[in-house]
């Protein structure tokens, strides 16, 4: 028995030793930073106290607008973004999921392929298919005649935001049906027969058999979206850098300015919690809210 809570307790020691060194005390140690006023050149200057939150939430600031400026388009980016990558990822995993056996690894290579391919090369790819000028889609669009000048999908709004759109669904929605796929397997098929037996047709399937056993991963799955798409950066840095002005520029890229460009690592440090506390408000409201769907079933 002493042998085995040994094994055991030699199995967990590198994950907690990972776990202190590249997230207990860099969070800490960023608390700290984000109570003082910290310069990348200067190093610590002094005890500031919640100078540097009230700056960014309260003040008339260039860092209030800046923060207010990359939380607006983070928002953006998460509403534009997440119903595609939940709904449309079913979707992909409901359409695998009656497809003949011969079939289904096929086609779950091709829609996950994807998802390993690099944000670099995703960039690259969809900055050659949709530059204003001279771009893959405005050239096919205007031989086809469908339009008679380029679209400035990289240049001007709302057009950058469907570029993002349609990049970061395209790069990432193999995942999320993974998950789908793997929860789908997971039903049992009698429950189909029996249904169908009854005279029971897709939707009715859907509806009473499908959502409510994949209930948990659907919900996993939104979660997981709505944080990864709150911590965006590559795709606006690499294909619009934060244009046209900062309409695209998310709440990341903010707060590498404010540490890189201005000096300021007290106030970008602040910014940084402050955005971990707006994601953390998100998980828990949703959290309660399908707490509060299961009570009222």
């Amino acid at each position: 028995m002493k042998k085995r809570k040994g094994a055991a307790v030699l199995f967990i020691i590198p994950f907690l030793l990972f776990f202190l060194l590249f997230w207990l005390i860099p969070f800490v140690y960023g608390i700290v930073m984000s109570v003082t006023k910290y310069s990348l050149i200067q190093g610590n200057k002094g005890f500031v106290g919640f100078a540097n939150y009230i700056k960014i939430l309260f003040s008339s600031s260039m860092y209030h607008k800046s923060f207010i400026q990359g939380l607006s388009n983070t928002v953006i980016f998460v509403v534009l973004t997440t119903p595609f990558l939940v709904f449309g990822s079913l979707f992909l995993a409901l359409l695998l999921d009656r497809l003949p056996e011969r079939l289904k690894g096929i086609f779950r290579t091709i829609y996950f392929a994807s998802y390993s391919v690099s944000v670099t090369a995703v960039a690259a790819v969809f900055v050659w298919l949709m530059k204003g000028n001279g771009g893959y889609f405005n050239n096919m669009l205007l031989s086809m005649g469908i339009i008679k000048s380029p679209i400035p999908w990289m240049e001007q709004q709302p057009f950058v935001w469907v570029a993002l759109t349609v990049a970061t669904v395209w790069w990432t929605i193999g995942y999320n049906m993974m998950l789908f796929v793997n929860a789908l397997n997971e039903i049992d098929t009698n429950l189909y027969e029996a249904s169908a037996m009854d005279g029971a047709g897709f939707w009715v399937q859907l509806r009473y058999i499908i959502l409510p056993n994949i209930k948990n991963v659907f919900f996993f799955v939104l979660m997981t979206t709505i944080i990864a798409s709150f911590n965006v950066y590559g795709q606006p840095r690499l294909m619009t850098k934060g244009g046209p002005g900062e309409t695209t520029k998310p709440l990341i890229m903010m707060i590498t300015s404010t540490i890189m460009d201005r000096n300021d690592l007290g106030v970008g440090s602040a910014m940084t919690i402050l955005m971990g506390v707006v994601i953390l408000l998100c998980s828990v409201g949703q959290y309660y809210l399908t707490k509060e769907k299961d009570n009222l079933k």
